[in-house]
């Protein structure tokens, strides 16, 4: 499994659940944000104890400094999860912190695939690529299971 390939496929799935949300803007949103969070926290999970660890160990300085600012985004994308997560009712705070989440989460994905992805293509080859990958989908599978 390629590990760009599957980072590129979570991303669309929360895309696909971020569209749900935007469809339904005045309504409830808890059940899709549950779906969000799941795939959000598995998502992090193995970027940053597999995919970040080796591109901060083996990268150059730009790709360094872009792991740097994923995981900054992560800290705060976290933040909003844990906020949103405590907030039971659908009220108006809820839906602006998910859709706060949301642009922080669209930003986050076009700079991975813009500028961190690229960097990666060109800085490792496709055997370290699809090492990574068989080693997120593992570990991806054993963090669904147990949250």
């Amino acid at each position: 499994m390629n590990a760009i390939k599957l980072l590129k496929e979570d991303h669309e799935k929360v895309d696909e659940l971020f569209k749900k949300v935007k469809a339904n803007e005045d309504g409830d949103n808890s059940d899709v944000f549950v779906k969000i969070k799941a795939e959000l926290d598995a998502h992090a999970h193995i970027e940053e104890t597999i995919f970040y660890p080796r591109l901060l160990k083996d990268g150059d300085d730009d790709i360094k400094k872009i792991v740097n600012e994923g995981i900054e985004e992560h800290r705060q994308m976290k933040m909003f999860l844990k906020e949103l997560d405590a907030l039971a009712d659908n009220s108006d705070k809820f839906a602006a912190k998910l859709k706060v989440l949301m642009e922080d989460t669209e930003h986050h994905v076009e700079e991975e695939e813009g500028e961190m992805f690229p960097l990666v293509e060109s800085q490792f080859d496709e055997e370290v690529i699809e090492e990574l990958g068989a080693q997120m989908a593992e570990a991806k599978a054993k963090f669904s299971k147990s949250n």
